[in-house]
């Protein structure tokens, strides 16, 4: 297959690609490089598929709708994956118009490239983000989500909605997969493990947030790749059964399917933080400090319909996977 993969510097896209590569697809990666955390930890993964035969990489912003329409034109693309976006719930309150261009804007720029050159099946992140102010755990893909609680969130749940407004008017397949707070080697600088594992190592403060009373369903970058590979190897369907009288937030009518990726296992974030400490060897200087604008207090997913649609749940644990981060830090940067 001929696989569009957006962000692909990123994190979850630069593993992706990996992957894709791997098995034989031609990959072609768009990723716009900018600075809101260190470039040069984009280009370092991107180094690791760059030169690859059936790889071409275009640096480039999904915004400029003229660009993406050349490429979907030149590429004919068979699938498409969208991980491009304004990542981070925080800065969404301090810099709220690059959420609305990237997210909203070039989300339908890239919605409209699908539609005009006939892909089988696009794949987009959403993100746990979305569940907001709901409470009822574990969240399920089944309950409504209209309660976000930043902007970030309300840019996440506004894509499922435009992707089930071009399922419906363009029978195009679209699946949305909410993912739970992913980590892992080559992660973001900005999330809790990252940051973490850096100050406990220069000996500075970490901020703990919710005095510690964070429980996350923390999903290795492994997995999540997994799951993505399933979803995009089986284009979404309509719901023969769904019923517009009862209807079924996961579902549609049209070709467009909804379904979350976690460990399905939350911790305790001190407990998070004690896995750190114990791969590290190094006790960690807390700063407990309360919940922070944006954030909710718990995360939780329930997977059931990955594991009955694709056979597919997350399988590494946190022991695991914070032990595969910390080998990666101290050797990137060659502590």
């Amino acid at each position: 297959m001929r696989v569009l993969v957006t962000g692909s510097a990123g994190f979850i896209g630069s593993a992706l690609s990996i992957k894709l590569l791997e098995r034989g697809d031609e990959v072609v990666g768009i990723d716009n490089h900018n600075d809101y955390y260190d470039p040069l930890l984009k280009e370092a993964r991107l180094a690791r598929h760059l030169n690859h035969v059936n790889y071409s990489h275009i640096r480039m912003d999904i915004e400029d709708k003229k660009g993406v329409d050349e490429i979907f034109n030149e590429y004919k693309f068979n699938n498409v994956v969208n991980l491009a976006a304004q990542a981070g719930v925080r800065y969404s309150i301090e810099n709220p118009h690059s959420y609305i261009n990237s997210n909203v804007v070039g989300f339908n720029h890239i919605l409209e490239g699908c539609r005009h050159n006939n892909v089988d099946h696009l794949v987009y992140a959403s993100s746990s983000s979305v569940y907001g102010n709901n409470t009822n755990m574990p969240f399920s893909v089944h309950d409504d989500v209209n309660h976000p609680l930043s902007l970030y969130a309300a840019t996440k749940k506004a894509n499922e909605l435009m992707a089930h407004a071009y399922s419906h008017l363009y029978a195009l397949p679209t699946t949305g997969l909410r993912f739970f707070t992913v980590y892992g080697p080559w992660g973001r600088p900005d999330m809790a493990l990252f940051m973490f594992t850096k100050c406990i190592l220069s000996g500075q403060k970490i901020q703990v947030y919710n005095y510690g009373n964070h429980r996350r369903d923390f999903t290795y970058i492994d997995d999540i790749v997994e799951g993505i590979i399933r979803v995009l190897d089986n284009p979404a369907k309509s719901n023969p059964n769904w019923d517009g009288n009862n209807p079924d937030s996961a579902s549609s009518s049209a070709p467009w399917r909804l379904y979350n990726i976690g460990n399905n296992s939350p911790i305790e974030l001190m407990e998070y933080i004690q896995e750190i400490e114990n791969t590290l060897g190094i006790k960690a200087k807390k700063e407990l400090l309360p919940l922070q604008p944006g954030d909710v207090p718990d995360t939780f997913a329930d997977i059931s319909d990955l594991l009955k649609d694709f056979n597919y749940k997350p399988t590494v644990s946190v022991k695991e996977g914070v032990k595969n981060f910390v080998e990666w830090y101290r050797e990137h940067y060659k502590l």
